[in-house]
């Protein structure tokens, strides 16, 4: 696999190696110790999710909070999407940036979000089906979310706004300014 650290420190972008042949293809999603070897990081997924959206879904930005902040490598099964991140990290040289991915299952490549982000992402095909591993469990009481269209970060959705469909919870996270953070870098 090829993996590229991003501008954002701890965030990377993965690119799997696929073996096609005429009967399909092979391709290795995850290997731990290939991954920690290239980047430093120890990822262990204790907990897999898979969410399916319509066009026009925008979910996020969402995070937990410590001590139950979770690193995620996220993936696109079925469909496309904007994938984004933007880094919470208190002290970082990158706080408050942003950052955005198309991820597909026809790319079938991957972004590392490493603890300390919020991640959301827009559903760019008429349906998408996301799977991601997570490094902690959920735990309700720690999560948190900023607003998708904060100003102070800056993310160029692939959609107008009155194209969006969000849930209630989303449309109601305050900007990065108003938010109780407790990452540090």
């Amino acid at each position: 696999m090829k993996i590229e650290e991003l501008n954002l420190a701890g965030a990377f972008y993965i690119e799997p190696k696929l073996f096609p042949d005429d009967r399909g293809y092979f391709y290795e999603f995850f290997n731990q110790q290939a991954f920690h070897n290239e980047t430093g990081v120890k990822f262990q997924a204790v907990q897999f999710n898979c969410s399916k959206s319509s066009y026009g879904v925008l979910r996020g930005l969402h995070f937990q909070q410590d001590p139950k902040a979770q690193a995620k490598l996220v993936s696109v099964t079925s469909g496309e999407i904007q994938d984004v991140i933007v880094d919470l990290r208190k002290g970082s040289p990158t706080f408050g940036k942003s950052r955005s991915i198309i991820l597909s299952s026809q790319n079938k490549n991957q972004l590392f979000v490493p603890k300390g982000f919020a991640h959301g992402f827009l559903v760019l095909s008429n349906e998408a089906e996301i799977f991601y591993a997570i490094d902690d469990f959920y735990s309700p009481q720690h999560e948190g979310g900023i607003m998708y269209n904060d100003p102070l970060i800056d993310v160029e959705w692939q959609m107008e706004s009155n194209q969006l469909i969000m849930s209630d919870k989303d449309l109601v996270y305050k900007s990065i300014e108003d938010t109780t953070l407790n990452f540090n870098y």
